[in-house]
């Protein structure tokens, strides 16, 4: 771990970035360019001290997930991204149709679209990001560790899932989440993160095996969900589904129609902020 080169490089992407740059209110002029520490920890999730330490070159080696939480916060690119797992001595992700990188490209049409939930996914649907209003309609996707950070793997293995679905939707919002399971199989192989997911689900969950065996293969662009929130009843919404060029992310962007009851739920749950809602 070269200490003093990466708390160089996090000084100077951090002072390169402007907070409507990471989708955060402009506010009162500042001395210094760029973003204030305790807005990248922010970002992060780390803590303000815990980055300060490493900005100082004074702080234990970060994990994975902590640069990988940096590199996000950070909008840094690819090549960004490898130097900066190099500096702290980790070895540089693969950059596979798996790889859970956010492009800053995808962050910001991401960052835009503060009215209405969006979440960028993986290929395995993992939550990668996902703004205050999605946070507050799903609930907090990045507690999820392991394989739960699948939404396809908590479907089969956490009845809660479920609960964001009326009864007679969850077959079909089943088979499509092990559909599109499929597709990232496909691209990515036996051998993969997508072929270890799959096998760690059929062992768990029959139910899981049954479908996957129907071998249907599906990406889907768009949906209507009717979602169950446990305040506001039910909302119709209406799900657009944006694909990187390699399929490997998703901005997954839910709306309601105009004047509708469900833009008027939508509005609410502004307004309600960060309450609990058993996750899709």
């Amino acid at each position: 771990m070269d200490r003093t080169a990466l708390a160089d490089f996090l000084r100077t992407r951090r002072a390169g970035l402007l907070p409507e740059d990471v989708g955060l209110p402009e506010g009162s002029r500042r001395r210094t360019p760029g973003l204030r520490r305790d807005e990248v920890s922010a970002l992060t999730g780390m803590s303000t001290d815990y980055y300060i330490r490493l900005e100082q070159g004074r702080g234990p080696q970060p994990s994975e997930q902590m640069l990988a939480a940096l590199a996000r916060a950070l909008r840094l690119s690819g090549d960004e991204r490898d130097y900066l797992y190099r500096l702290a001595g980790h070895g540089v992700p693969s950059r596979t149709p798996l790889d859970t990188h956010v492009a800053p490209a995808l962050l910001r049409v991401f960052d835009r679209l503060e009215d209405t939930p969006a979440l960028v996914l993986s290929s395995l649907s993992e939550t990668l990001v996902q703004n205050r209003l999605a946070a507050a309609l799903f609930g907090d996707h990045s507690r999820h560790t392991g394989p739960a950070r699948s939404s396809v793997y908590r479907w089969f293995t956490d009845p809660a899932e479920r609960a964001a679905y009326p009864v007679d939707d969850q077959p079909r919002q089943g088979r499509a989440q092990v559909a599109g399971l499929r597709v990232a199989y496909g691209i990515a192989g036996e051998s993969s993160r997508a072929g270890n997911l799959v096998r760690e689900l059929r062992r768990v969950s029959p139910e899981f095996a049954g479908v996957w065996d129907m071998h249907e293969v599906v990406t889907r662009f768009e949906d209507h969900k009717t979602l169950l929130h446990r305040e506001l009843g039910s909302i119709e919404l209406d799900c657009q589904a944006l694909f990187t060029e390699d399929q490997g992310q998703t901005l997954l962007v839910l709306t309601a129609a105009p004047r509708s009851e469900a833009a008027e739920k939508l509005a609410l749950l502004g307004v309600l902020g960060q309450q609990r809602f058993s996750t899709m």
